[in-house]
């Protein structure tokens, strides 16, 4: 019995390593795009206004090589606070900031028109799927944390 148990083993580390192979990272399935990080804490003292909700933001980085569509796309908290990215692309090597209050959006900035604090300072997490709600990266932090998290 335990031979075959011992005969079965390299088999099934060959089986891993092929697997490791084959599949990549969600951060590599999705073409590099990852949360590189997230500004939680906005500075000053919580004032409750658009310049405080902008002050707290998500950045999204694509590490690929090529351009990547994020339609449909979630970027959400643990309290299923949901911002959905409609037509944007994210270019090879871009970065993108998602600001929590008001703005006008352009290529490089994306609000979600909130009036109220959606990252907790105290402990959170930021994940980003796919439009079918395949994870695509996540970043979670607590108060070890200052007031932002590279990810």
């Amino acid at each position: 019995m335990h031979k075959r148990v011992r005969a079965a083993l390299p088999a099934l580390a060959g089986a891993v390593a092929l697997t490791g192979t084959l599949l990549s990272s969600p951060a590599e399935a999705a073409g590099g795009v990852v949360i590189h990080r997230v500004y939680f804490d906005s500075p000053g003292k919580d004032t409750r206004t658009n310049a405080q909700y902008n002050g707290e933001w998500v950045q999204i980085k694509n590490t690929g090589s090529k351009a990547v569509s994020l339609k449909g796309w979630v970027l959400k908290d643990l309290d299923n606070h949901k911002y959905t990215f409609l037509n944007v692309s994210i270019g090879a090597k871009k970065t993108i900031k998602v600001r929590t209050g008001s703005g006008k959006d352009t290529s490089a900035t994306k609000y979600q028109n909130r009036k109220a604090y959606v990252w907790n300072n105290t402990s959170d997490t930021a994940k980003l799927t796919k439009a079918n709600g395949t994870k695509v990266d996540s970043c979670s932090w607590t108060t070890r944390d200052a007031s932002d998290k590279y990810c």
